[in-house]
């Protein structure tokens, strides 16, 4: 198979499949004939042919995808105008202390913030499938430990939480994630022939830092 070949294979397999794909994922698609560092290259160049287009060829914390411009938000969202509930501030401070602090147990959470945690909002956050609890804290009770997923860094845009901007204060991260809120609407509610997009803009200041997609609650 040439070079053009395979790159046609990776395209089409990455344009078809509903999440991210690893690099060792995609070698079946070639009987494991073509090496990790050959696939890299390929998808590299996949990137470049891709620049003038609406989607772009990322890598994220699950593996390879294609998704939608930032500046393809507006005309995608038209597509899905009803918004679903949006997410509590304290929702999203508890998040963000998660991410920057993990792991994480309820009582870090709750010293941090100042104020009792709920379950409900914690459960919340699991279903998301943005935390999980990864250990339990050898202290009285063993408390769970909470950290964050590759999906909440999928939805992120992000290929690791070193990627996280820096910030000072729990409010300042939260307002960082307060573009989950603005998150288009599950992958699964969406029509087969869209593209999931999922945009990751240039960094900036408080919500102006990313625009996101993934699977909203």
């Amino acid at each position: 198979m040439n070079t053009a070949e395979a790159k046609r294979v990776l395209e089409t397999a990455l344009i078809c499949s509903q999440q991210p794909l690893l690099v060792r994922d995609m070698r079946v698609l070639f009987n494991d004939s073509l090496g990790v560092d050959t696939i890299k290259q390929l998808l590299q160049e996949l990137q470049q042919e891709w620049t003038q287009g609406g989607v772009e060829l990322v890598c994220v914390a699950s593996g390879w995808r294609f998704q939608s411009r930032p500046e393809m938000r507006e005309y995608l969202d038209r597509l899905h105008p009803e918004k679903p509930p949006r997410y509590t501030r304290a929702t999203l401070e508890t998040l963000a202390i998660i991410a920057y602090r993990q792991p994480v147990t309820r009582g870090d959470m709750e010293d941090i913030r100042g104020v009792t945690i709920s379950s409900v909002l914690l459960k919340q956050l699991e279903d998301r499938g943005w935390i999980e609890v990864i250990g339990h804290r050898e202290a009285a009770g063993r408390p769970a430990l909470y950290a964050t997923t590759k999906h909440f860094l999928d939805d992120l845009g992000l290929e690791s939480l070193d990627q996280l901007p820096l910030m000072e204060s729990p409010a300042q991260q939260a307002s960082m994630l307060d573009v989950l809120n603005d998150a288009p609407p599950a992958e699964a509610d969406m029509p087969d022939a869209v593209i999931p997009a999922v945009q990751p803009e240039a960094a900036g200041s408080g919500d102006e830092l990313f625009a996101l997609s993934g699977n909203q609650p």
